[in-house]
């Protein structure tokens, strides 16, 4: 059976999906998102491997916790790197009962990762970076931008659920205009169930000067209350529920 390769593992994630969730961040993207908080689980070497029989019955002996509504979140890194492995990880917590759900930057749709969308993947968040190609390309450093959105256009297709998540950074990714833009592009899916706003912060920096690496957006600024009520008013239209994490 296969590996999955783990950065971390957190037990009582609040964050990640509905509920109580074991939260399970692979190593390894193929984004460098300039503010990416976990930058130690951007290279794809690195990590831990770990055996899915361990992995499935750690999530069991959490399933009290769970309730309802939680379950087993994979983030990362980029999760759709390890679809192959996450099928049969995925497969078996489904015939548990389990609810799984997958944090994904969107931009890898494989014939793997639609398997392992469409038939065992409860829930996806997609992560959207921005809402143009040259402000994508700047924040991701990939030219990935149209990715995203023929993820949540294959979903739609498949009918199940999707939530949306956005950083709102101030002078890179929160004026009217381009939160108008994405409200437009996004309104008519009926598998959004949600959009997530998660204010930009700085508590990554230490991780980017501790691998060597310049953090460059240090001159960004963090959202205040009065701006992030200002985004809330510009996208209620557009969505059903609207989270500020």
């Amino acid at each position: 059976m296969p590996h999955l390769n783990i950065h971390s593992i957190e037990s009582f994630g609040t964050h990640d999906g509905p509920g109580i969730r074991m939260v399970i961040f692979l190593q390894g993207c193929n984004l460098k998102c300039l503010y990416c908080h976990n930058p130690d689980t951007i290279p794809i070497k690195g990590g831990t491997e770990h055996e899915l029989e361990t992995l499935v019955k750690r999530a069991e002996n959490m399933k009290s916790y769970f309730g309802k509504n939680g379950g087993v979140t994979v983030s990362g890194g980029e999760p759709l790197l390890q679809s192959k492995a996450l099928i049969p990880f995925f497969k078996i917590l489904k015939e548990k009962g389990i609810h799984t759900n997958i944090d994904t930057n969107g931009s890898i749709l494989t014939t793997q990762s639609k398997e392992l969308l469409d038939l065992y993947t409860d829930l996806i968040m997609v992560d959207i970076k921005h809402t143009h190609s040259a402000g994508y390309k700047q924040l991701t450093g990939v030219d990935a931008f149209g990715s995203s959105l023929k993820l949540i256009e294959h979903r739609e297709q498949t009918g199940k659920p999707a939530w949306l998540r956005y950083v709102l950074i101030p002078g890179y990714t929160d004026t009217p205009e381009e939160l108008i833009k994405m409200g437009e592009r996004y309104k008519d899916f009926k598998c959004i169930e949600k959009i997530e706003i998660q204010p930009y912060h700085k508590l990554g920096i230490h991780k980017w000067e501790s691998l060597g690496e310049k953090y460059q957006l240090k001159d960004a600024l963090e959202n205040t209350p009065e701006q992030i009520e200002k985004v809330k008013k510009i996208l209620n239209p557009y969505f059903r529920e609207i989270k500020i994490n």
